[in-house]
């Protein structure tokens, strides 16, 4: 790959000087600048790894359609940074990578991280149960930990099932407290299944605002976007905060793409509700290596799976899918709601990310990341 070999040196050099920095916000600032000369460069039509195959990839995000995002990061470099199709059919606005997608249930990574937080910093324990955080909780919630709900095995009912019929307002991460607050059993007796849980990301939301003392948007911000440099990533909360540079959601009704923007769940935000960008997620996933957020026994836990009561894993972690693909090990999670899929995929051994952002409903992401991921194994 002869064309991009002295743009990565020279990324490589930038890296490398800015890690003997004393601020570590001139370091994430470097770090912005080099992905934004990689995107300037990727975007005006310079080669990049297996550049034919993953256009062949993504074709169908082509042209006038709702478009995709893709970054594929190698040993710290961006090796692949694509935008496909359009932000905005009715604006005609490209996708590029500093283009905001809605993550879904990606989100959940940085509400677990947050949890992280505040049980490094003696707030709580993951033995602490719903009670111990809310008193006035039912009684059931004695039986339910921090643990339970990071791990998607509390039981708590489904929130999505609880909603009103002729529902016309959405919810919020405090609404589904509430309704939690008025039953009086879980689906099965803590720690003994796993079943994936929406309903469990809300409270865990809920309880960083309590501990924190701090809005769930305003505890991301200064906690851990603002640490990193994330600078255009968000909580999305309509009519307080604002998306830049925003791609907005599409579904496909019988062989066209219709506006399918938001839904009456869409401003829950511990389990779906984060805007970000390749820009900031690729600050993001190199954080993950490091201890910027918290110390590496802590980070450990959010990528280790879950073990039922029974002695079986749950392939869960902290936010985080844990499995093996092609006997690679894997750390991943997909993201599905509305009007946006997406999908981020690590491979710690290989130092090899792939993040697929899309705005569009109903893509298979987790085949999509793979087809990305195994044009770049080979070359191990």
């Amino acid at each position: 790959m002869p064309e991009n070999q002295s743009i990565y040196i020279m990324i490589n050099q930038i890296l490398n000087d800015s890690s003997n920095s004393q601020e570590s916000g001139l370091k994430n600032i470097l770090c912005v600048c080099v992905l934004l000369i990689f995107c300037i460069i990727a975007f005006s039509g310079c080669r990049m790894e297996h550049e034919s195959e993953i256009d062949a990839l993504f074709e169908a995000y082509s042209g006038d359609a709702p478009g995709a995002a893709v970054m594929v990061i190698r040993d710290g470099r961006p090796v692949v940074v694509k935008g496909y199709g359009l932000a905005d059919l009715d604006t005609k606005t490209p996708v590029s990578c500093a283009t905001n997608f809605r993550l879904a249930s990606v989100s959940k990574q940085f509400t677990a991280m947050s949890i992280m937080q505040l049980v490094e910093k003696g707030a709580l324990t993951f033995e602490s149960t719903l009670c111990d955080i809310f008193p006035g909780f039912p009684t059931y919630g004695h039986t339910i930990t921090l643990e339970h709900l990071l791990q998607h095995t509390s039981g708590l009912p489904s929130y999505e099932s609880l909603m009103s019929e002729d529902a016309t307002e959405q919810l919020h991460d405090d609404d589904v407290l509430r309704m939690m607050s008025q039953q009086d059993s879980t689906y099965f007796e803590p720690g003994t299944v796993y079943r994936y849980s929406n309903s469990g990301y809300a409270v865990l939301a809920m309880i960083v605002e309590k501990l924190s003392g701090r809005a769930f948007p305003d505890y991301l911000k200064v906690n851990i976007f603002q640490p990193l440099g994330m600078d255009n990533s968000i909580a999305f909360v309509d009519g307080v905060n604002t998306v830049p540079t925003r791609a907005f959601g599409y579904a496909e009704d019988d062989g066209s793409f219709v506006f399918s923007d938001q839904s009456l769940t869409s401003a829950v935000l511990g389990d779906g509700g984060i805007y970000t960008s390749l820009e900031d997620l690729y600050l993001w996933d190199q954080a993950l290596y490091t201890e910027k957020l918290v110390k590496r026994d802590m980070m450990a836990k959010a990528f280790t799976s879950g073990l039922l009561k029974d002695g079986v894993s749950s392939n869960y972690g902290f936010g985080w899918r844990v499995d093996e693909y092609n006997g690679h090990k894997r750390f991943w999670h997909t993201g599905g709601t509305c009007g946006f899929s997406t999908v981020i995929q690590r491979y710690p051994d290989e130092r090899l990310t792939v993040i697929v952002l899309t705005n569009r409903r109903g893509v298979d992401m987790k085949a999509l990341g793979e087809s990305v991921m195994e044009l770049f194994v080979d070359d191990e």
